[in-house]
């Protein structure tokens, strides 16, 4: 039985793909996505570029920034999302933040105090209708989703008819 060979780079895509659209499904759930002003902050491919196209896809009205970006609280506090993956430890404080704005953290860091993400929840919180805590936010929805890859990759394997090997 020749073993089958499971392409690394096309299982990253469509998990990058599928928890970018999971964490917009989470959004237009609570909120109604047409012309929703929504502020991304992180340009990764793995989270940044993928959640701007899902919201365009949906009509919010997208503005992209990083950590470069000059006078990034004043874009920040525009948004009624605001989606922050742009690596960087408690990056965004309440100063960031639009009163009510709903706001996804999907960064995690190991610090000395412990995990956080990069955004500084404990003020943040006082501010936002809605936010996500690091860790228990974006992050079992990661592990959801490469667990539902994964089962639908070994599905995939079990319905290939597997040949013997020819000596």
């Amino acid at each position: 039985m020749t073993a089958q060979t499971m392409d690394g780079t096309a299982v990253a895509r469509r998990v990058r793909e599928q928890v970018a659209a999971g964490v917009a499904a989470r959004i237009a759930a609570g909120r109604r996505p047409p012309g929703l002003a929504t502020v991304l902050v992180g340009r990764s491919v793995l989270v940044g570029r993928p959640m701007a196209q899902l919201l365009l896809a949906r009509d919010a009205t997208v503005v992209m920034c990083h950590s470069r970006t000059r006078d990034l609280a004043d874009v920040c506090r525009r948004a009624d999302v605001l989606v922050v993956a742009a690596g960087v430890p408690n990056m965004i404080g309440a100063d960031a933040v639009n009163p009510g704005a709903a706001v996804v953290d999907v960064g995690i860091h190991r610090t000395p105090d412990g995990l956080c993400g990069d955004v500084r929840f404990d003020e943040v919180d006082e501010v936002a209708g809605l936010v996500s805590p690091v860790p228990g936010g974006v992050g079992p929805l990661t592990i959801a989703m490469l667990l539902a890859n994964t089962l639908q990759a070994a599905e995939a394997m079990d319905s290939v008819d597997a040949e013997p090997a020819s000596v």
